[in-house]
């Protein structure tokens, strides 16, 4: 079974780009593609409408390690979104290498790890063991934009 085809035999939504807020600009690509390698910019956690996906805020204050856990599979899915725009399919993806997680984090929360398993658990679902497979750090943040609790970027294998 494809990615694409195990995304909907999920029933998972992949959301539209991201909405920024007003007056904002990124002047950056979200994924750029170099030889059999595509690079993942920073992405935050949405809605299927592309808004920014709630609750925001500080895990371990404000947002819960389940909440935070929802959030970094809604990223895995903005993520998703972003590489399906860009190539086409999500089966052109032979692996996933590399994956930052980063968490918005109050003082003393030290679970990064628990958090971040919510986009690697959608990513081995989606992909399989072989193919999602990947090295990944779980750091904790000071802030994230637009007071996101969790923001991943990561590589990928692409082939032709």
């Amino acid at each position: 079974m494809t990615p694409d085809e195990r995304i909907k035999e999920l029933n998972l939504i992949l959301p539209a780009p991201l909405k920024l807020p007003a007056n904002v600009t990124l002047p950056f690509s979200w994924v750029r593609r170099r030889g059999d390698r595509a690079f993942i910019s920073g992405h935050i956690p949405l809605n299927a409408d592309g808004s920014i996906y709630e609750p925001t805020g500080k895990v371990g204050a404000e947002v819960t390690i389940e909440q935070a856990y929802q959030a970094a599979r809604h990223t895995g899915l903005a993520i998703l979104s972003s590489l399906k725009r860009e190539l086409g399919s999500l089966d052109k993806i032979s692996a996933w290498l590399r994956v930052f997680g980063m968490i918005n984090v109050a003082p003393g929360f030290v679970q990064t790890p628990s958090v971040i398993n919510g986009f690697s658990d959608l990513i081995i679902e989606v992909f399989g063991k072989e193919r999602g497979d990947h090295c990944r750090s779980a750091v904790g943040m000071a802030e994230l934009p637009f007071r996101a609790a969790v923001e991943i970027e990561a590589e990928v294998e692409i082939s032709s």
